[in-house]
């Protein structure tokens, strides 16, 4: 047997229970009381003090101190030729992927002429769009992608960029040539909690935006929902979650390494398997044993795998597809036979990838989706970024003297239902009626 195994939760012969699902499947039960307080008091400091408080934040918890947060546009023009020529091509063609499928969600222009009322919607981008991508575990220049991308296609203005830098006060080169391939224009060696209070209010170095996207950790996520209402965010996008569905025909190494894969990214994520073959639980945890011992990142994947990482044993695809959509995953996987029935009862889910062929890994990069994806349950309500989460729908009506006289008698009876006395002399006034 295995010595990684999987925490296993055994529904076959009753019904799928969503208590016990969720609390076996690394989802939150609630924000934690400390770190909310000190997301507070992060943000409360950046407020108060603006760069002051950022350079004390940066010096305790990236270990450097800096004097200026904003990268030289010098430093920017020459990060895309400092890196190696395959990194470069790579992040060129996953920009174009990106930004095709992006321009699909581009939306079309509406307008309706009824009963003399002319109505249509406008659609206006924000004037600045503030992006976080992390950068203390691992440079996510995909991440620079995903998020300057769509925004550039829904026309903001101004693209502000905030990443960690490292301990040298520096945000890495590969950071620095995906901004500038996606046409960022200002990039901030700024990170965490922090970052997101210095976008949401500007500080003496930082102008604030009126959006802010991008996924963190719990602190930066937190931080996000808090200044939510000063800013616009797209969603709840924390630690990362796979749920992999999973029949006699998924090849063990590919369910344990797309496993392995999200949980790579360090605390707090859950990765989980389900399924109605135990000997597929039993291949999986000993192929998890096996290529986690050789992973090089082999400490964050134990440590989420610890606490997230889960397989639930039901009696059938129908009973899979209910936990899949109680758990409402950032990423679903359905290797099974035939995955596009399946997709058919997904009601929850950030991104589907169906087959053993299609492994999250490539929405990660080069898909052309979003890997900026709902977590912690957000899938129940929430979708992957979008162009929309840049823009605004502004509505717009005009009549004439003679169509507002055809529609006043309905209007002021809706207005006298109402009490509302002064909407329906708004209307009397322009028509001479009573």
């Amino acid at each position: 047997m295995a010595d990684l195994m999987l925490a296993r939760t055994d529904l076959r012969n009753r019904a799928v229970d969503a208590d016990a699902v969720l609390s076996r499947a690394g989802a939150p039960e609630g924000p934690d009381g400390d770190a909310l307080q000190a997301v507070r008091e992060i943000i409360a400091a950046v407020r108060a003090r603006g760069d002051g408080a950022l350079r004390e934040l940066t010096e305790r918890f990236d270990g450097c101190r800096i004097d200026r947060f904003r990268v030289s546009d010098d430093e920017l023009e020459a990060a895309p030729g400092a890196i190696p020529g395959d990194v470069r091509d790579a992040l060129e063609f996953a920009k174009h992927q990106i930004h095709a499928y992006h321009r699909l969600q581009t939306p079309p222009e509406v307008r309706i002429v009824n009963e003399g009322i002319a109505a249509r919607e406008i659609v206006r981008p924000v004037d600045r769009a503030g992006l976080y991508a992390p950068g203390g575990r691992a440079p996510l220049a995909s991440t620079v992608l995903m998020t300057a991308v769509p925004a550039r296609v829904a026309g903001v203005t101004d693209v502000v960029l905030c990443v960690p830098p490292d301990r040298d006060g520096h945000v890495p080169t590969v950071m620095l040539a995906a901004a500038k391939l996606a046409g960022v224009d200002e990039v901030y060696a700024v990170g965490g909690a922090q970052a997101i209070a210095a976008m949401a209010y500007g500080t003496e170095s930082i102008p604030a935006v009126d959006v802010i996207v991008g996924p963190g950790n719990r602190y930066v996520s937190l931080a996000k929902q808090e200044v939510a209402g000063v800013v616009g965010i797209e969603s709840t996008a924390g630690p990362s979650e796979l749920v992999v569905v999973a029949d006699a025909g998924a090849p063990p190494e590919f369910v344990a390494v797309d496993l392995m894969a999200q949980a790579e990214h360090g605390p707090d994520g859950a990765a989980v398997l389900v399924t109605w073959d135990e000997d597929v639980a039993d291949a999986v945890d000993a192929a998890l044993d096996r290529l986690v011992a050789a992973a090089p990142r082999r400490a964050e994947i134990e440590s989420t795998l610890g606490r997230g990482g889960r397989c639930v044993l039901v009696d059938g695809a129908p009973s899979a597809m209910e936990v899949a959509n109680l758990i409402a995953p950032e990423h679903l996987e359905l290797m099974t036979d035939e995955p596009d029935k399946l997709v058919e009862e997904v009601r929850n889910a950030g991104a589907v990838f169906c087959g053993v062929w299609a492994p999250a890994v490539i929405g990660d990069y080069v898909a052309g989706t979003n890997h900026v994806l709902p977590t912690a349950r957000a899938a129940r309500y929430a979708s992957a970024l979008r162009v929309d989460d840049f823009q605004k729908h502004i509505h717009v009506v005009g009549l004439d003297r003679d169509a507002l006289r055809d529609v006043a008698a309905k209007v002021t009876t809706l207005a006298g239902v109402e009490g509302l006395d002064a909407h329906a002399q708004s209307i009397t006034l322009r028509t001479g009626s009573r």
